[in-house]
């Protein structure tokens, strides 16, 4: 049993406007989790900042709470900071931005859904209604892992009047790595399934299907994120021909516009990074899609442009590295915890 006080999580339904008729038919009717920290029942007058946290490719907001032997779930991880004195007591919410591909990578597409639209505009001020929040930019932060560090970075340089600091651990940066590489074993999974529909098909149809297949269905949704086309058959462009493979260059300029890297060259989005108290950023030197270097990359550009950042890197890989939260989410609720009141 805990030593400490713990956090209460409630689960908070959701009717959403904005995924209602996405193009996968995904549920518009959600349930988002939160977690209220220690004490928050007792001192009824207080209001907290609020931490948003998002899920990785393949995970959901709900799936942060799962626990096992060694890893704790994310409400007993921060009431046990809060406890040491570690952190502030923050409001945590999580995201269900789930898609039938896997993921949405926090973004609006008319191929996947209005994923970005969802978050910032329904479920942030849903919250400040619900909830003993501080209603302000200064008091509320965006932070997640891989592809929710991706949205992470995304969301903080997108809307600049929501967040006022964002920690990303391992998000997708430098697409030249992270997905590029990841074309050829792609395009072999599609044709060996014998096409999209029924690759699909199969991966849907097991618990655990094989990499090469789940690397293809990672590659089709970042597809029908990064390069949705209305006019094509399909609503989105790959960015090869099948089944040659052959690389359509102007396909792959459309996802670089996504990508983190180029992104902060914007001058909009460099200005909503320089405005942030605190942006967080680290990897593993040994992440398998190799976004350790893409982080180097986005952090010599940010050096470059002037833009206060913590960079870190530490001995691990891509998976099971929830651990790290121990560092970001102390610096997160110390940069909002002036806000409290």
């Amino acid at each position: 049993m805990p030593r400490f006080e713990p956090c209460r999580v409630e689960m908070v339904p959701v009717e959403s406007r904005a995924l209602r008729r996405n193009a996968l038919r995904d549920p518009w009717r959600r349930a988002l989790p939160v977690v209220l920290p220690p004490g928050y029942d007792a001192a009824r007058h207080r209001r907290y900042p609020v931490i948003w946290v998002l899920a990785g490719f393949l995970g959901t907001g709900r799936m942060l709470l799962n626990r096992s032997m060694t890893v704790p779930a994310l409400d007993e991880r921060v009431a046990r900071l809060v406890a040491r004195g570690s952190m502030p007591p923050a409001i945590l919410a999580l995201p269900d931005c789930m898609t039938a591909l896997g993921g949405s990578q926090y973004l609006d597409s008319p191929a996947v859904g209005a994923y970005e639209t969802h978050v910032c505009d329904e479920l942030v001020p849903l919250v400040d209604s619900h909830f003993r929040t501080i209603p302000r930019r200064e008091a509320r932060a965006v932070a997640g892992k891989s592809s929710g560090g991706y949205g992470a970075l995304r969301l903080a340089m997108r809307r600049p009047d929501l967040f006022a600091a964002a920690a990303s651990h391992s998000g997708d940066c430098y697409f030249e790595y992270c997905h590029v590489r990841d074309f050829p074993m792609a395009v072999n999974a599609i044709v060996e399934a014998g096409g999209v529909a029924k690759l699909l098909k199969k991966v849907r149809s097991t618990e655990k299907p094989k990499h090469e297949d789940q690397i293809a269905m990672m590659t089709v949704a970042s597809a029908r994120c990064y390069s949705p086309n209305p006019r094509s058959r399909d609503g989105y462009d790959l960015p090869f021909e099948l089944p040659s493979g052959r690389i359509r260059e102007d396909v792959v300029a459309r996802w670089l516009e996504h990508d983190p890297v180029r992104m902060v060259e914007r001058r909009q989005h460099a200005r909503a990074l320089a405005k942030l108290k605190l942006l967080f950023l680290d990897c593993g030197t040994r992440d398998q899609w190799a976004l350790h270097l893409g982080l180097r990359v986005l952090a010599e550009r940010l050096t470059r442009l002037g833009i206060r950042h913590e960079h870190h890197e530490f001995p691990d890989d891509h998976l099971s590295i929830s651990y790290r939260m121990d560092v970001s989410l102390p610096k997160l609720g110390k940069a909002l915890a002036r806000e409290a009141s």
